[in-house]
Protein backbone atom coordinates (compact mmCIF):
# COMPACT_ATOMS: atom_id res chain seq x y z
CA UNK A 1 0.00 0.00 0.00
CA UNK A 2 1.71 3.26 -1.05
CA UNK A 3 2.05 5.80 1.65
CA UNK A 4 2.58 9.61 1.66
CA UNK A 5 6.21 10.47 1.46
CA UNK A 6 6.59 13.52 3.89
CA UNK A 7 9.26 16.23 5.09
CA UNK A 8 11.01 13.19 7.71
CA UNK A 9 10.33 10.29 5.14
CA UNK A 10 13.68 8.43 4.14
CA UNK A 11 13.08 6.12 0.87
CA UNK A 12 15.90 3.25 -0.16
CA UNK A 13 18.88 3.95 -1.02
CA UNK A 14 22.99 3.67 -0.01
CA UNK A 15 24.10 5.91 1.88
CA UNK A 16 27.97 6.07 3.71
CA UNK A 17 29.66 8.38 5.38
CA UNK A 18 32.89 9.92 3.79
CA UNK A 19 35.56 12.56 4.42
CA UNK A 20 36.75 15.35 2.05
CA UNK A 21 40.80 16.26 2.13
CA UNK A 22 41.41 19.81 0.75
CA UNK A 23 44.73 21.10 -0.77
CA UNK A 24 45.12 23.03 2.79
CA UNK A 25 45.13 20.21 4.82
CA UNK A 26 41.82 19.94 6.41
CA UNK A 27 39.31 16.86 7.01
CA UNK A 28 35.68 18.22 5.98
CA UNK A 29 32.31 15.90 7.12
CA UNK A 30 29.71 14.23 4.34
CA UNK A 31 27.65 12.12 3.19
CA UNK A 32 27.15 10.31 -0.25
CA UNK A 33 23.18 8.78 -1.03
CA UNK A 34 23.14 6.39 -4.34
CA UNK A 35 20.21 4.47 -5.75
CA UNK A 36 20.20 0.74 -4.15
CA UNK A 37 21.58 -2.13 -6.74
CA UNK A 38 22.16 0.22 -9.62
CA UNK A 39 24.28 2.67 -11.32
CA UNK A 40 23.16 6.49 -10.86
CA UNK A 41 21.93 8.32 -13.96
CA UNK A 42 23.43 11.50 -12.58
CA UNK A 43 25.38 13.12 -9.00
CA UNK A 44 24.52 16.07 -7.65
CA UNK A 45 27.27 17.61 -5.67
CA UNK A 46 25.63 20.25 -3.20
CA UNK A 47 26.99 23.69 -1.85
CA UNK A 48 25.06 24.60 1.12
CA UNK A 49 23.91 28.08 2.57
CA UNK A 50 25.88 30.55 4.69
CA UNK A 51 26.73 29.05 7.78
CA UNK A 52 27.22 31.47 9.70
CA UNK A 53 23.14 31.69 9.49
CA UNK A 54 22.27 28.00 9.93
CA UNK A 55 23.43 26.39 6.68
CA UNK A 56 24.84 23.03 6.34
CA UNK A 57 24.75 20.15 4.77
CA UNK A 58 21.29 19.26 6.52
CA UNK A 59 19.91 21.97 4.95
CA UNK A 60 15.91 20.98 4.07
CA UNK A 61 16.45 20.92 0.43
CA UNK A 62 19.67 18.91 0.55
CA UNK A 63 18.50 16.36 3.16
CA UNK A 64 15.29 16.30 0.97
CA UNK A 65 17.18 15.49 -2.03
CA UNK A 66 19.64 12.95 -0.49
CA UNK A 67 16.93 10.69 1.32
CA UNK A 68 14.33 11.11 -1.99
CA UNK A 69 16.34 11.14 -4.92
CA UNK A 70 18.19 8.22 -4.78
CA UNK A 71 15.07 6.28 -4.79
CA UNK A 72 12.77 8.56 -7.25
CA UNK A 73 15.54 9.60 -9.74
CA UNK A 74 18.32 7.61 -9.92
CA UNK A 75 20.46 10.55 -8.84
CA UNK A 76 23.58 9.99 -5.85
CA UNK A 77 23.72 13.14 -4.12
CA UNK A 78 26.87 14.00 -2.32
CA UNK A 79 26.43 16.70 0.55
CA UNK A 80 29.47 17.89 3.00
CA UNK A 81 30.00 20.72 5.55
CA UNK A 82 32.26 23.23 4.52
CA UNK A 83 35.22 24.46 6.48
CA UNK A 84 34.14 25.09 9.89
CA UNK A 85 30.48 24.09 9.50
CA UNK A 86 28.31 21.85 12.32
CA UNK A 87 25.30 19.12 11.92
CA UNK A 88 24.60 15.82 13.08
CA UNK A 89 27.04 14.34 11.11
CA UNK A 90 30.33 16.05 12.94
CA UNK A 91 31.78 19.56 12.17
CA UNK A 92 34.62 19.73 9.39
CA UNK A 93 38.05 21.03 10.23
CA UNK A 94 38.97 25.09 9.70
CA UNK A 95 36.81 28.16 10.05
CA UNK A 96 34.55 30.36 7.61
CA UNK A 97 35.92 31.88 5.27
CA UNK A 98 34.05 34.28 3.48
CA UNK A 99 34.12 32.15 0.40
CA UNK A 100 37.98 32.23 0.04
CA UNK A 101 38.99 29.50 1.53
CA UNK A 102 36.31 27.57 0.49
CA UNK A 103 37.39 26.88 -3.05
CA UNK A 104 39.64 24.48 -1.58
CA UNK A 105 36.35 22.73 -0.04
CA UNK A 106 34.70 22.92 -3.88
CA UNK A 107 37.85 21.15 -5.25
CA UNK A 108 37.98 18.72 -3.08
CA UNK A 109 34.32 17.75 -3.23
CA UNK A 110 34.24 17.51 -6.92
CA UNK A 111 37.78 15.34 -6.60
CA UNK A 112 35.91 13.08 -4.65
CA UNK A 113 33.09 12.96 -7.34
CA UNK A 114 35.86 12.09 -9.79
CA UNK A 115 38.17 9.71 -8.55
CA UNK A 116 34.98 7.83 -7.54
CA UNK A 117 33.72 7.60 -11.14
CA UNK A 118 30.42 9.27 -9.62
CA UNK A 119 28.66 10.59 -13.22
CA UNK A 120 27.40 13.12 -14.94
CA UNK A 121 28.38 15.27 -11.94
CA UNK A 122 26.40 18.74 -11.17
CA UNK A 123 26.63 21.19 -8.69
CA UNK A 124 23.69 21.83 -6.78
CA UNK A 125 24.18 25.28 -4.95
CA UNK A 126 21.76 27.36 -2.75
CA UNK A 127 22.38 30.80 -1.58
CA UNK A 128 26.09 31.37 -0.68
CA UNK A 129 26.62 27.48 -2.29
CA UNK A 130 25.39 29.41 -5.33
CA UNK A 131 28.60 31.73 -5.26
CA UNK A 132 30.48 29.15 -4.62
CA UNK A 133 29.56 27.10 -7.35
CA UNK A 134 30.08 30.13 -9.48
CA UNK A 135 33.39 31.45 -8.48
CA UNK A 136 35.17 27.52 -8.28
CA UNK A 137 32.82 25.11 -9.96
CA UNK A 138 33.62 25.71 -13.51
CA UNK A 139 35.73 22.41 -13.49
CA UNK A 140 36.39 19.81 -16.29
CA UNK A 141 34.79 17.27 -14.26
CA UNK A 142 31.54 18.94 -13.73
CA UNK A 143 28.38 19.05 -16.49
CA UNK A 144 26.58 22.26 -14.94
CA UNK A 145 25.55 23.95 -12.33
CA UNK A 146 22.00 24.23 -10.92
CA UNK A 147 21.20 27.61 -8.27
CA UNK A 148 18.56 27.78 -5.83
CA UNK A 149 18.43 30.98 -4.54
CA UNK A 150 21.26 33.13 -6.26
CA UNK A 151 22.46 36.19 -4.37
CA UNK A 152 25.74 36.87 -6.48
CA UNK A 153 26.93 38.76 -3.22
CA UNK A 154 30.31 37.18 -3.41
CA UNK A 155 30.19 36.05 -6.89
CA UNK A 156 30.97 38.68 -9.63
CA UNK A 157 31.58 39.27 -13.72
CA UNK A 158 34.81 37.59 -14.09
CA UNK A 159 33.28 34.30 -12.58
CA UNK A 160 30.11 34.88 -14.81
CA UNK A 161 32.60 34.99 -17.58
CA UNK A 162 33.95 31.89 -17.38
CA UNK A 163 30.77 29.87 -17.34
CA UNK A 164 30.08 32.06 -20.43
CA UNK A 165 33.05 30.95 -21.67
CA UNK A 166 32.56 27.16 -21.06
CA UNK A 167 28.93 26.63 -22.10
CA UNK A 168 28.58 24.78 -19.45
CA UNK A 169 24.44 24.73 -18.57
CA UNK A 170 23.72 27.29 -15.85
CA UNK A 171 19.96 26.96 -14.49
CA UNK A 172 19.68 29.89 -11.72
CA UNK A 173 15.74 28.79 -9.03
CA UNK A 174 14.79 32.09 -8.58
CA UNK A 175 12.24 32.51 -6.02
CA UNK A 176 9.38 35.29 -6.74
CA UNK A 177 10.05 36.79 -2.97
CA UNK A 178 14.06 36.38 -2.78
CA UNK A 179 15.46 38.75 -0.55
CA UNK A 180 18.12 39.10 -2.53
CA UNK A 181 17.64 38.84 -6.20
CA UNK A 182 14.31 38.60 -7.67
CA UNK A 183 13.94 36.76 -10.97
CA UNK A 184 14.05 40.11 -13.13
CA UNK A 185 16.90 40.89 -11.61
CA UNK A 186 18.50 37.79 -11.75
CA UNK A 187 17.45 37.69 -16.08
CA UNK A 188 19.45 40.72 -16.24
CA UNK A 189 22.65 39.47 -14.42
CA UNK A 190 22.56 36.68 -15.38
CA UNK A 191 22.48 38.05 -19.50
CA UNK A 192 26.34 37.97 -18.73
CA UNK A 193 26.27 33.60 -19.43
CA UNK A 194 24.04 33.65 -23.00
CA UNK A 195 23.19 29.78 -22.20
CA UNK A 196 22.07 30.20 -18.63
CA UNK A 197 18.10 29.76 -17.79
CA UNK A 198 16.58 31.84 -15.13
CA UNK A 199 13.34 30.18 -13.86
CA UNK A 200 10.74 32.27 -12.09
CA UNK A 201 9.32 30.16 -9.25
CA UNK A 202 5.92 32.01 -8.26
CA UNK A 203 5.43 32.06 -4.67
CA UNK A 204 8.64 30.72 -3.33
CA UNK A 205 10.83 32.14 -0.98
CA UNK A 206 14.47 32.36 -0.39
CA UNK A 207 15.04 29.62 2.02
CA UNK A 208 12.15 27.44 0.15
CA UNK A 209 9.96 26.45 3.30
CA UNK A 210 7.12 24.61 1.42
CA UNK A 211 8.66 24.46 -1.71
CA UNK A 212 11.06 22.45 -1.59
CA UNK A 213 9.23 20.03 -3.71
CA UNK A 214 9.46 22.37 -6.45
CA UNK A 215 12.81 23.26 -6.33
CA UNK A 216 13.63 19.00 -6.67
CA UNK A 217 11.42 18.24 -9.74
CA UNK A 218 13.21 21.38 -11.37
CA UNK A 219 16.70 19.80 -10.29
CA UNK A 220 15.92 16.51 -11.88
CA UNK A 221 14.13 17.78 -14.47
CA UNK A 222 17.92 19.16 -15.71
CA UNK A 223 19.94 16.29 -14.11
CA UNK A 224 18.19 13.35 -15.47
CA UNK A 225 15.53 14.36 -18.04
CA UNK A 226 14.53 10.59 -18.51
CA UNK A 227 12.64 10.66 -14.99
CA UNK A 228 8.88 11.90 -15.27
CA UNK A 229 8.29 15.27 -13.12
CA UNK A 230 6.54 15.82 -10.68
CA UNK A 231 7.98 13.38 -9.17
CA UNK A 232 5.73 11.10 -6.70
CA UNK A 233 4.40 12.35 -3.84
CA UNK A 234 3.50 8.30 -2.63
CA UNK A 235 6.24 5.15 -2.25
CA UNK A 236 4.76 2.14 -2.48
CA UNK A 237 7.79 -0.34 -0.47
CA UNK A 238 10.15 0.00 2.65
CA UNK A 239 10.34 3.72 4.18
CA UNK A 240 12.15 5.11 7.21
CA UNK A 241 11.71 8.22 9.12
CA UNK A 242 14.11 10.77 9.73
CA UNK A 243 14.58 13.00 13.17
CA UNK A 244 15.07 16.20 12.64
CA UNK A 245 14.84 17.75 15.61
CA UNK A 246 18.18 18.15 16.17
CA UNK A 247 17.79 21.47 14.12
CA UNK A 248 15.44 22.56 16.11
CA UNK A 249 17.43 25.22 17.72
CA UNK A 250 18.75 26.10 14.29
CA UNK A 251 15.18 27.45 13.23
CA UNK A 252 15.09 30.78 13.92
CA UNK A 253 18.42 30.99 11.88
CA UNK A 254 17.59 28.33 9.24
CA UNK A 255 14.26 29.96 8.04
CA UNK A 256 14.09 33.19 8.80
CA UNK A 257 14.07 35.41 5.85
CA UNK A 258 15.68 37.97 7.33
CA UNK A 259 18.60 39.86 4.84
CA UNK A 260 21.92 39.74 5.78
CA UNK A 261 24.48 41.75 4.72
CA UNK A 262 27.45 40.93 2.49
CA UNK A 263 30.56 42.18 0.92
CA UNK A 264 30.54 44.89 -1.62
CA UNK A 265 29.97 43.44 -5.08
CA UNK A 266 33.18 42.13 -6.61
CA UNK A 267 34.18 43.83 -9.45
CA UNK A 268 35.87 42.11 -12.73
CA UNK A 269 39.65 41.13 -12.10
Amino acid sequence: MSAPIRASSILPGHREDIELHTADDLRLVGELARPVDREPAATLVCLHPLPTHGGMMDSHVFRKAAWRLPALADVAVLRFNTRGTSSVRGTSEGSFDSAVGERFDVAAAIEYAEFHELPNVWLLGWSFGTDLALRYGCDPAVTGAILLSPPLRYSGPSDLAQWAESGKPVTALVPEFDDYLRPEQARERFAAIPQAEVVGVPGAKHLWVGDAETALDEVVRRVNPAVPVPLPTTWDGPMETGDASAYADRTVAAFADVPVSGPPQRQAD
